[in-house]
């Protein structure tokens, strides 16, 4: 049975871990504002280079993707998958579910695979389902840190495709949705194909005037497509990890009222052990004064 001094100690641990919690819970809601900015940031810019490459298509009107996204080495076909995860805890199943996602999509792709891995976590529930990973990446731990991950990923994933022949590339990635909580999503990165330039032919131009491209025609491409490689890649690391920080925010909003119910129910039995305490000492000193009374009666 719970003594007054145990249920103190139990409501002190208690109220430490509800201060812990409601601090982590302002991190997570300021980190889900700045990964939220740096999307909708990354609008602008990318409205930009979508118009250079509607620009650029209806000013050449030829193909030239294949040429740029064309591997070297055609021996077997191999399709590559980023995984966006999540390094951190307390974020539900936000791992899981994406391991799951991503485990049943690329069952539907024929083909061998190759993974790679945006954190040590979500790496080894892969492993778990049989997804083994070739490259690993540290999760950024800021909006400065997207940066450095998606320029080594460009790297890399130009070097697989000349030695591998890595012909097809998607990205997956828990996407935030409206409201509250968030998706896993899938996006064709790779290859440059033809069904990716028609979706350019539908970017209405600002004026009647058709645009023309200044300067060479094949830097222009080069620089466009970087560009648009850059943008889809960071899009999905910061909406990966707006996600992450809404997870968290709503797993810290569950234990902060699973807390305050213990807190409340603590209280309730300290105040009843105390008064049960008090009476139980008012007793008997009443009892005490009746028998002193008694006996100087006698």
């Amino acid at each position: 049975m719970d003594t007054l001094e145990s249920l103190r100690t139990k409501l002190e641990s208690a109220a430490d871990i509800n201060a812990v919690v409601k601090t982590m819970k302002a991190v997570a809601a300021s980190n889900i504002n700045q990964y939220e900015l740096a999307v909708a940031s990354l609008g602008d810019y990318n409205r930009n280079v979508s118009l250079g490459l509607a620009a650029y298509f209806k000013s050449e009107k030829i193909n030239a993707t294949n040429k740029i996204t064309e591997p070297k080495s055609k021996n077997v076909n191999v399709s590559g998958a980023i995984v966006f995860g999540s390094d951190q805890g307390l974020v539900g199943r936000f791992n899981d579910s994406l391991t799951d996602f991503v485990f049943k999509s690329l069952q539907a792709i024929p083909g061998r695979k190759e993974v790679w891995s945006v954190g040590e976590r979500v790496q080894l529930l892969l492993s778990d389902v049989g997804l083994n990973t070739t490259k690993l990446f540290a999760v950024p731990n800021a909006v400065n840190a997207i940066t450095s991950l998606v320029g080594g990923i460009l790297v890399k994933a130009q070097a697989s495709m000349e030695k591998k022949g890595i012909t097809t590339l998607y990205i997956f990635h828990n996407q935030p949705k409206e409201g509250a909580g968030y998706i896993s999503v899938m996006q064709q990165l790779l290859p440059l194909d033809e069904k990716w330039q028609h979706q350019f032919s539908d970017i209405k131009w600002a004026t009647n005037k058709s645009p023309q491209i200044a300067g060479m025609a094949e830097p222009t491409l080069f620089a466009l497509i970087r560009e648009y490689l850059f943008v889809s890649l960071f899009k999905a690391c910061a909406e990966s990890l707006a996600s992450e920080n809404s997870s968290r925010l709503s797993a810290m909003q569950r234990a902060e009222k699973n807390i305050e119910e213990l807190l409340a129910d603590l209280n309730n039995t300290f105040n009843r052990l105390r008064q049960s305490s008090i009476d139980e000492e008012l007793f008997d000193v009443v009892s005490g004064f009746e028998a002193l009374k008694g006996g100087t009666k006698q």
